[in-house]
């Protein structure tokens, strides 16, 4: 099973949203999928869906086209809230499972279990417009899981969320990409991608900038980061040929270098500013790839 987006298109009016973009996501994989806002990442999650159509290209999952009959495989959490408010938390999630063809009783007691697993089986008989923010996207998470899809979208999955239910969740889609679900994941964390992804893409402009593995992505960017920890002032080292940037830190400095050559000259120059504490090569961020790349904050 896998997903083939192929030069796929799509334009409204004159406007060109998504422009000839190409991915594969295998059986098994979770691919970040990356952009700032107004890059083209919901259109192409939209055409994902079925819920629209490419103005050119193909969208297939395992092979066909994806349209109405292949819904019960797909799940998908989107940004935005998409729950009905004066709803019933069960109520809602049996409604929706329904809908994408699961019994009623499997989904009842899938309910109770995800509810139980994500600490909230006290809100099953309450309202939606009832709960916090973060309750309400666990709720949405698990009405995008209950009906255990094999391609599953996420759209800022941990938004609206504190760090402990941040890694309660991570857990709950490590453990469903386990099962064999191919995962596409979209989130403005950058760290959240690079524990969690195998392979990201970045869009710009709806144009597909950067595609591949995180490991080649940053071997292939051909800089890497230098941080070192002294009581010394190491401003002076900005000028060393082969720094591309500098960045003073509460304990030392960080620097961006073009070759390692160029970290074998910052260590011996450093030595002469006082005690090292600390000296490492470390590869480049994902956030710094991608402010490169698109000469932006990602946010």
């Amino acid at each position: 099973m896998a997903l083939y987006v192929e030069q796929a298109t799509k334009k409204f009016g004159d406007f060109t949203a998504v422009d000839n973009v190409s991915l594969r996501v295998e059986r098994g994989q979770m691919h970040g999928f990356l952009g700032a806002n107004g890059a083209g990442k919901t259109t192409t999650f939209r055409m994902i869906l079925g819920l629209l159509d490419p103005t050119h290209g193909e969208v297939s999952w395992n092979g066909k086209p994806i349209t109405y009959g292949t819904s019960p495989e797909i799940g998908y959490l989107p940004e935005e809230r998409g729950l009905y408010p004066k709803m019933k938390v069960e109520d809602q999630l049996i409604y929706l499972a329904e809908l994408r063809r699961m019994p009623r009783k499997e989904a009842k007691r899938e309910v109770a279990n995800w509810l139980e697993r994500f600490e909230v089986p006290h809100y099953a008989l309450k309202k939606v417009e009832e709960l916090s923010k973060g309750n309400q996207q666990k709720i949405q998470l698990i009405a995008s899981l209950l009906h255990k899809p094999s391609l599953l979208i996420l759209d800022e999955p941990f938004s609206g969320l504190d760090p402990v239910n941040v890694e309660m969740l991570k857990s709950a889609i490590l453990d469903f990409q386990k099962q064999g679900a191919t995962i596409v994941f979209s989130s403005h964390r950058m760290d959240h991608v690079e524990e969690l992804c195998d392979d990201i893409s970045i869009l710009d402009k709806g144009k597909m900038i950067l595609s591949g593995s995180i490991r080649d992505v940053k071997r292939s960017f051909g800089k890497q980061n230098v941080r070192i920890k002294t009581e010394g002032d190491l401003s002076a080292l900005m000028d060393v040929k082969g720094v591309e940037k500098y960045k003073k830190t509460r304990d030392g400095a960080l620097f961006q270098i073009a070759d390692e050559k160029t970290a074998q000259t910052l260590l011996t120059e450093s030595m002469k500013f006082g005690t090292l504490r600390h000296f490492a090569i470390e590869e480049p961020s994902l956030e710094e790839i991608f402010i490169a790349k698109v000469g932006k904050v990602y946010a």
